[in-house]
């Protein structure tokens, strides 16, 4: 063999066995290591919740869980007789949940209903809120009569009232509110008043449209998508003491107080926050379309002096700012927020359920635990940096 033609027979051998060392080499580089979470350290938080407990005469226990929109619970902690485990009534943190349905319901293209369009094509009575959208309903501008006017004069808005019993069926107390007249009544988006009985009639609309129950819609566009464990809507309020952390205590499935019977632990409030900072999805679900959660956050009721959207509370900078915080309080002392701007949320839980007890509560998380909470985020998020 001539020393050009072993040559010419080498060359392919040497391409080969550089191609093998560099393949080799590349397969034995060490992948780049996952993110990791920032080192967020919220015992000051703990500390305070403790400190909170102690010297409260009402509450003998506090929970809390909060929620960062990469990271899923970044932290969860309970104090006093609360477990981390506790089933406790939400009260008006109901809203964020219910309104969570209508807009899945809104955004399923294979049903005829628009949460803008007038309620009145949907609904099987001739009544007085034809002209009404669900919209309207449930940012409390619907010109109905709301919680307070109702609660304040039972006697004149006694049919109105089936919102807090747990006998007879959803559709029974909705056609009963939607077909009597009564004083207050003014045209729709003149007026922000808070709850009542439009709740229940929103409650109604998306049984008739999704062809089911509320709580069958519940599980089927929500607490299935969402992996919810306890979260389920009843009719506690003609005796909410009757409640004992158990689900098979709620009463009222039938008829469900839509602006404040549902039930939770921490973890289901915790997966609905974690849906709503990031933009409809639950895990790799887009339970409600792009853009859904953003058209919650909408302010409706601030023309009127109570920035509200549909379900949330709007937290309005002094600086003019778009805001960037949300939240859905209960009459019970329960919290729970979102911070769009830094991605996180929390959920204050109590089960102290006594009327005029949740001024202390709600004072604490709105004057000091949220803002504890964000400074941490930051604090750990620019050492991370």
């Amino acid at each position: 063999m001539t020393q050009s033609l072993r040559a010419l027979m080498a060359a392919p051998l040497l391409i080969l066995a550089t191609a093998c060392s560099d393949s080799s080499d590349r397969d034995n580089t060490a992948p780049e290591p996952p993110p990791a979470p920032p080192a967020y350290d919220f015992a000051a938080v703990d500390d305070r919740m403790q400190q909170f407990v102690d010297e409260a005469a009402d509450f003998d226990g506090v929970s809390y869980i909060l929620v960062d929109a990469e990271w899923g619970v970044i932290h969860r902690a309970a104090f006093g007789d609360h477990t981390e485990d506790l089933i406790t009534q939400l009260a008006s943190g109901s809203k964020v949940p219910a309104v969570s349905l209508l807009m899945a319901l809104d955004g399923d293209e294979g049903l005829d209903f628009g949460i803008s369009e007038p309620i009145g094509p949907y609904l099987p009575w001739d009544g007085l809120f034809a002209d009404r959208t669900v919209e309207q309903l449930v940012s409390n501008t619907s010109g109905m009569p709301g919680l307070t006017t109702i609660l304040a004069d039972t006697a004149t808005y006694w049919d109105l009232a089936c919102q807090f019993f747990p006998t007879g069926t959803l559709q029974e107390c909705a056609e009963r509110i939607y077909i009597t007249e009564v004083p207050g009544i003014v045209p729709p988006s003149t007026e922000y008043n808070y709850g009542g009985s439009q709740w229940q009639v929103a409650g109604a609309v998306a049984e008739i449209v999704s062809n089911s129950t509320w709580a069958q819609a519940f599980d089927a566009y929500i607490a299935q998508p969402c992996e919810l464990e306890v979260m389920e809507f009843g009719n506690p309020w003609s005796d909410f003491e009757s409640f004992d952390g158990s689900p098979d205590s709620l009463i009222g499935r039938d008829n469900p107080n839509i602006e404040g019977g549902a039930i939770s632990n921490l973890d289901d409030v915790a997966k609905l926050m974690m849906m709503h900072l990031n933009d409809g999805l639950c895990g790799d679900s887009q339970v409600l379309a792009p853009g859904a959660a953003a058209f919650m956050r909408e302010d409706r009721g601030g023309e009127f002096g109570t920035p509200y959207g549909m379900g949330w509370f709007i937290d309005v900078p002094e600086d003019g700012s778009a805001p960037t915080l949300f939240t859905d309080p209960g009459l019970f002392g329960h919290t729970t927020w979102i911070d769009i701007e830094r991605g996180i949320g929390g959920f204050v839980a109590v089960d102290t359920y006594s009327i005029g007890t949740s001024g202390p509560v709600r004072e604490l998380v709105e004057a000091e635990i949220i803002a504890a909470v964000a400074a941490e985020v930051d604090r750990a998020r620019a050492e991370q940096e």
